[in-house]
């Protein structure tokens, strides 16, 4: 018998509709490390903050691998890529109610680094994600 997949993707996905359908802003809370795609410049003892909501975001996709879109970020478009392990939480601003995770550390894969210009989906292939532990704050 196969191990079903997380639940984390699935959790990260209904907080964020959950956020949108109650009028409030949706914030990821980020590991940042080698396979994450964020503004060097806005990381903060490891951790960055993104806003979530459609108006902030272009392109948002949140799929069971990873959270990727475009932002500007001081007035210029980048896109981002937040491989499913390194999401802590997710979180709405007004309340900070929301559902953080355990992050489990991912080795950098040695093919990684040799394809390092190509897209970032496919560096997901190669990463060998471990499953995250669930944690409920209230």
């Amino acid at each position: 018998m196969t191990e079903p997949t997380s639940t984390k993707p699935y959790m990260v996905r209904a907080i964020h509709e959950w956020c949108i359908d109650n009028n409030m802003t949706p914030h990821l809370l980020v590991a940042v490390d080698s396979h994450t795609r964020v503004p060097i410049a806005y990381v903060k003892d490891g951790e960055i903050v993104l806003n979530l909501s459609y108006g902030a975001t272009k392109d948002l996709q949140m799929d069971n691998d990873a959270v990727v879109f475009s932002a500007r970020f001081g007035g210029n478009s980048q896109n981002l890529y937040v491989p499913m392990h390194a999401v802590k939480g997710i979180f709405a601003r007004e309340s900070g109610q929301g559902m953080f995770f355990e992050v489990v550390q991912v080795p950098l894969d040695e093919n990684a680094l040799k394809r390092s210009d190509e897209s970032p989906e496919s560096k997901k292939k190669v990463t060998n994600i471990k499953k995250p532990m669930l944690t409920i704050v209230k």
